[in-house]
């Protein structure tokens, strides 16, 4: 280990980090209307009905692959009786299905933003920064999964990669793990870094809001034409309370002349 390891893999991620979290707070409270995809589905669907699902469910499975690998240590696979090498195969298989949709989703999104007129000229400097940071991560990361198949003197990331990121949440960073990593994985981290600290103050940042209100909205009330019930049906409780003030119901009230009844003669 010398100084640069120890920069690189011992303090620029938790600067990474609070740029990220400070990114955030800073952008929800001072641009909460900025805070969106700024969709372009009004100027083009066609493409974007193929590339969208492509990209956000590849990248999904990548992550998920991300946190199986760094997150669950190797002697817990190896304890329900997974194998080096069933692991290996696994992730190596399902990994690289998920990159390569998750590449050409995103390659997809770009011939679409740079072929449709309206959507390139609604792209702004910001946007084509966020796609080769991107696309720079995904081809880093597609990289390493080749090396460490075709590679012999590719070291485990598994005995470095995923040691040194859990020892980052517990403020021991291992920086000698992770300094003793392939060069393929730490371009990728670093890339990775980057592409979190950037994170905040792109059109990205839509990823950490979950609509997750919708799943408990109330449903949608309809008022009926009528106000009085039919004759002969049972008394209906109200979804919904009229707005009015007491003095111009009761106005209404007392204004309102009575009803006659039906076939009622009067006798003087």
């Amino acid at each position: 280990m010398n100084i640069l390891d120890t920069l690189l893999w011992g303090v620029l991620p938790y600067v990474v980090m609070a740029v990220l979290v400070g990114g955030l707070i800073w952008r929800y409270k001072y641009d909460q209307f900025g805070w969106t995809t700024r969709s372009s589905q009004l100027y083009e669907s066609r493409l974007l009905r193929i590339a969208s699902p492509l990209f956000h469910f590849g990248i999904l499975a990548v992550l998920a692959g991300h946190i199986m690998g760094l997150v669950i240590p190797k002697s817990w696979t190896e304890a329900v009786g997974l194998s080096q090498h069933a692991y290996h195969f696994l992730a190596l298989s399902i990994g690289t299905v998920a990159g390569v949709g998750t590449l050409v989703g995103i390659v997809m999104l770009i011939v679409r933003r740079r072929r449709t007129g309206p959507v390139f000229m609604a792209t702004t400097g910001n946007d084509k920064f966020m796609y080769v940071m991107l696309l720079g991560a995904i081809l880093a990361g597609l990289a390493t999964t080749v090396l460490a198949v075709f590679d012999p003197n590719t070291v485990d990331y598994r005995e470095t990669v995923s040691p040194w990121f859990r020892s980052l949440w517990i403020l021991q960073p291992d920086v000698g793990a992770m300094a003793a990593a392939s060069t393929s994985f730490h371009v990728h981290v670093l890339w990775g870094m980057a592409l979190f600290a950037i994170w905040p103050f792109t059109r990205l940042v839509h990823a950490f809001t979950a609509p997750l209100h919708y799943l408990f909205r109330p449903y949608i009330v309809y008022r009926t034409r009528g106000s009085s019930p039919r004759a002969g049906s049972a008394p209906v409780r109200r979804g919904w309370e009229p707005i009015g003030t007491h003095d111009r119901d009761s106005g209404r009230r007392r204004t309102r002349p009575p009803r006659e009844r039906s076939g009622s003669t009067s006798v003087k």
